[in-house]
């Protein structure tokens, strides 16, 4: 997985009787405070499946591709895999991953609008025909090495674009024209994607979306094509009240311009969603107070008493597991693991740092916290996506290793899902936790 590394046995923990991830978290925390104190990563996979029944039963007829730029742990993609999953693939190296796990390639959809003649060339010889384009000149480039591709044409959003700094996907207005050179092309279109951000909090983004959507389909039938494919995107946090939300406004909407009977698949792309339940725990490996002029009009509201203002250092950072703070991820106020913590204890402003000295590797800038020493610990939760929004990791450090659970319940649920060891997950390795 870029950004953490699996075992390369991918062993997962059955946890019994009663264990918890907290209990997990804690074990391993004391085995690292009797050796290097390196970072780590829990992963639980009964979250991921239970995240997988609730797309099922909020949105049933939309079917989940999961974005493997979002976290490429082949354990991720092995238990996704065996769960019917589709997948959105942006470079050979994913496509490669994902049909060794042996997902059909009419499974997987080749992204990105900008994408490399020889990756065209790669995906028309395995046999990955749906390809995603936006421009004229990735429209040539498709029709010249890859004649049995199906298109589908990314769109712009207006949510999109107010948090973009590069707008994603053509306009409206443009889309006649690509239809009309991939006709004379013959290019076949067979679809449309857009994307809303998860941040977005305007119920009309998806009303626009979709209603071009419709207009889009509307084009294509003018000019012979038949279009079949919907991609509403991945514009899904990861909480059960985001996701029925968004139901509760794209159910109508899709009855209204894409009901039933005409036909159209509709697909979604979670990413975060699946993968939340991802809790890497870090070191804190340097400390410096600062101590602030009360005087000052710099004079910090946060702190809530005149006490310093501390700086820690982690043994992770922006170029490792926090990655996706360059690219605009919020990283959440850690919680405090350390021996001595009382309830009543002061809290101070507090700034968060990686190991790299580099003026970028500010993991959080403001936070409240108790005092801490080095040698405490800070637990970040939902870091599943955190470190793998970029192409790949920026420089060589140790990344920290995953540690796979699973609880006893949650893998029965998963047998009678009909998802076994010998079948579906022929790489994993269940062994019973604290043996």
């Amino acid at each position: 997985m870029k950004g953490f590394v699996d075992a390369p046995n991918y062993l997962v923990e059955l946890l019994e009787g009663g264990t918890t991830l907290d209990d997990v978290i804690e074990n391993h925390v004391y085995e690292q405070n009797l050796a290097e104190k390196n970072a780590f990563v829990v992963a639980d996979l009964g979250a991921l499946m239970r995240q997988h029944v609730l797309w099922k039963t909020t949105m049933p007829l939309i079917r989940p591709f999961y974005p493997v730029s979002c976290n490429s742990s082949p354990v991720v993609i092995e238990v996704l895999s065996a769960l019917g999953v589709g997948f959105v693939c942006a470079n050979k190296a994913e496509t490669t991953l994902v049909l060794n796990h042996d997902v059909p390639p009419e499974n997987i959809i080749l992204s990105g609008v900008c994408k490399q003649l020889s990756l065209i060339k790669h995906a028309a010889k395995i046999g990955i025909n749906y390809l995603v384009c936006e421009n004229e000149a990735e429209l040539r480039k498709i029709a010249r090495v890859h004649p049995e591709a199906k298109l589908l044409l990314q769109v712009s959003t207006d949510a999109q674009v107010e948090e973009a700094s590069v707008t994603i996907g053509c306009s409206l207005k443009s889309c006649r024209h690509l239809l009309e050179m991939a006709k004379e092309l013959s290019v076949n279109v067979v679809g449309v994607t857009f994307q809303v951000p998860a941040s977005c909090r305007d119920p009309q983004a998806y009303t626009h979306a979709l209603s071009d959507a419709r207009c889009i389909f509307d084009m294509a039938k003018e000019l012979g094509f038949d279009m079949k494919i919907l991609d509403i995107g991945g514009g899904f946090s990861g909480s059960e009240f985001q996701l029925k939300q968004v139901n509760s406004i794209v159910e109508p909407l899709m009855e209204a311009y894409f009901p039933s009977a005409s036909g159209v698949s509709v697909i979604g792309e979670p990413g975060n969603f699946f993968v939340f339940s991802f809790t890497l725990a870090v070191n804190v490996i340097g400390k410096k107070a600062i101590y602030r002029d009360l005087h000052s009009s710099t004079h910090d509201k946060l702190a809530p008493n005149d006490g310093p203002e501390f700086v820690y250092y982690m043994n992770d950072g922006v170029y490792g597991s926090f990655m996706g703070k360059l690219f605009g991820k919020a990283i959440t106020t850690p919680s405090v693991h350390k021996l001595s913590l009382t309830l009543d204890e002061p809290v101070f402003s507090s700034s968060l740092w990686g190991p790299s000295c580099d003026p970028l590797d500010q993991v959080v800038e403001h936070c409240l916290l108790p005092e801490l020493a080095v040698g405490d610990w800070l637990i970040f939760s939902n870091m599943g996506a955190s470190g793998q929004e970029g192409p790949a990791t920026l420089s060589d450090t140790d990344q920290p290793p995953v540690y796979y659970t699973i609880s006893t319940d949650d893998w029965f649920e998963m047998q009678e899902a009909g998802i076994s060891l010998d079948d579906t997950m022929k790489n994993l390795s269940l062994v019973q936790y604290g043996l």
